[in-house]
């Protein structure tokens, strides 16, 4: 009997990041990317939030193995969770790979499996040949997946644009999409991230005329911070620098890593005498100095935020140029604009991606899109890597261009999308969804809403004292308050609470030990109540049972 293919994603659609996706044919199953994404507003204390693999747990003996596109943290990010989970090979390229061993040297993990592919070979993975394909994208190394398995070929695109005049001189290898194209495609998954802009991305090359506008007139030292990862950004940079006098010095721990692996892998090419350690910036004029750092997205440990709030070893200040060569990603808005607001009131001269081209998308625009569609031809079509409107405006485009709205298939996480030779459908759902992490651990709702209480309403604890042979009470009832109000300025109102858990706490007195818990549900329920009736506020409620 013939087997099904089924494609499973597991993050990324309905979503911008976490992405990854499960290809399945009979007794095989193939991973596609691991990422996360970094935690919001509403997520106190979480590191990172991950795909639930659940399903990948369930059936690890099936996997063959895992294939990475490249080296940004929405694609690789969840990787060492992943291993902690299960084990699997995994293929990238050399760039992608470092990246990927410096990670998993963090967590302790050495011995897993990690093999280098350049693009335009290709491995087997039980019953799936996977050809890499060249693309073009913010990061060194990205490529597209050629999938074949024994119904047709899938094509995975990757995060990808159409960049004809890269930096490194070896643009998308649309022939090789083309050759697919021809041939017959079963299935295509593409990147919907930039749906939303029409047109073409602009190439890498086009920001190097601002960044020479920017170098020509600035007196002082010019700082740039942009994305740790994209080396195509930091290679002109350096090249303009270096062409007006300057020297380059290197800020944050990412950048100086990527740096480092970039160099060594040769993906960077910047003279060793050019490049200079922070404590010799003070025997150089500020007019040969350029400070490339991390921060363009306003993280609060970044190098640049902590320029612009002098608690960097190189502060900035009048005079100095400061070029965020990036743009926010959605949620950072806030973050940025603080730093932007920072080192103007230090009278810096800053550019930023709304007054000039100091920023180009890594992502395809619709037109790249259509151009992408119209060389694979596919059967079938899955918008991936987009919240809902990327995906719907994505597959908007399909429609346009002859692909049958039931060929097309806007998923959602866990979705199982069947596929033979004649027909595919969407049927059951695995269990997916997203597990937040606090450094090693993983934090459920409940922790997270927890956090949220005492972030928004704090925290009051009640201790209780009783006697451990008779349950008595033994001493007044302690009060502790904490980000719920201030405990001098709110003395009566303790004095009271705590008359008021001494009673309910009393009526107790003759009960067996376990009728503790009853004890504590009593304190927080009336508690609660009376709290509320005096401010109007609920702060989470910790009743404490001491027995001596």
């Amino acid at each position: 009997m013939q087997h099904k293919l089924k494609i499973i994603p597991l993050g990324g659609v309905g979503e911008i990041g976490k992405n990854m996706t499960v290809i399945e044919y009979g007794n095989d199953i193939l991973i596609i990317d691991c990422g996360l994404i970094f935690p919001d507003e509403e997520m106190p204390g979480i590191d990172a939030v991950i795909p639930d693999m659940t399903y990948l747990e369930q059936n690890k003996d099936r996997i063959r193995g895992m294939c990475i596109t490249h080296g940004h943290e929405d694609h690789i990010g969840a990787i060492p969770y992943a291993m902690e989970r299960f084990r699997c090979p995994i293929y990238g390229t050399r760039f992608t790979n470092a990246l990927i061993r410096h990670k998993l040297n963090e967590h302790h993990l050495n011995d897993v499996e990690v093999n280098d592919v350049d693009p335009g070979q290709a491995v087997d993975l039980g019953c799936f040949r996977i050809e890499f394909i060249k693309t073009g994208h913010s990061i060194a190394g990205a490529v597209a997946f050629a999938i074949r398995t024994p119904i047709g070929t899938l094509i995975h695109t990757g995060d990808f644009k159409i960049d004809l005049t890269p930096i490194d001189g070896e643009p998308i290898d649309i022939n090789r999409f083309a050759y697919y194209g021809s041939k017959g495609v079963l299935a295509l998954l593409s990147d919907s991230t930039n749906v939303e802009r029409a047109g073409f991305t602009q190439s890498e090359k086009e920001i190097g005329k601002t960044f020479e506008q920017c170098f020509s007139r600035a007196l002082g030292r010019v700082i740039v911070a942009t994305f740790a990862s994209n080396v195509y950004r930091i290679q002109q940079v350096a090249d303009v620098a270096i062409a007006h006098g300057r020297v380059i010095c290197f800020q944050g721990r990412s950048m100086e890593q990527v740096v480092r692996y970039a160099q060594e892998l040769g993906y960077l090419h910047i003279p060793t005498d050019k490049i200079v350690r922070v404590e010799h910036l003070k025997n150089l004029p500020d007019s040969m100095v350029c400070v490339m750092t991390t921060g363009s997205q306003g993280e609060p440990m970044s190098g640049l935020f902590r320029m612009a709030n002098s608690t960097h070893k190189l502060n900035v200040g009048a005079g100095d140029a400061v070029i965020i060569s990036a743009s926010a990603i959605p949620g950072n808005e806030r973050g940025v604009s603080r730093v932007i607001n920072a080192l103007y009131e230090k009278g810096v001269d800053v550019v930023y991606d709304r007054m000039a081209d100091v920023h180009v998308s890594g992502h395809a625009c619709a037109g790249e899109l259509k151009l992408m569609l119209s060389i694979i031809k596919p059967k079938y079509f899955i918008p991936v890597h987009g919240e809902a409107r990327h995906l719907r405006m994505h597959a908007g485009l399909a429609m346009e261009l002859g692909i049958a709205p039931e060929r097309t298939f806007i998923a959602h996480n866990g979705a199982v999308i069947e596929l033979t030779a004649r027909k595919g459908q969407m049927t059951e759902t695995v269990q997916a969804g997203s597990l937040m992490v606090d450094g090693l651990d993983q934090i459920e709702d409940a922790v997270l809403r927890d956090r949220k209480t005492l972030s928004e309403d704090g925290l009051v604890s009640a201790i209780i004292v009783l006697d451990a042979e008779t349950g008595r009470l033994l001493a007044p009832v302690e009060i502790y308050s904490r980000g719920f109000i201030y405990m001098r300025d709110n003395e009566p109102l303790i004095t009271e609470a705590s008359t008021l858990v001494y009673e309910t706490a009393k009526r107790f007195e003759e009960s067996d030990k376990g009728e503790y818990a009853s004890v504590k549900n009593a304190v927080k329920s009336r508690l609660k109540s009376f709290l509320y009736d005096k401010t109007g506020r609920t702060p989470m409620i910790l009743p404490i049972v001491i027995e001596v």
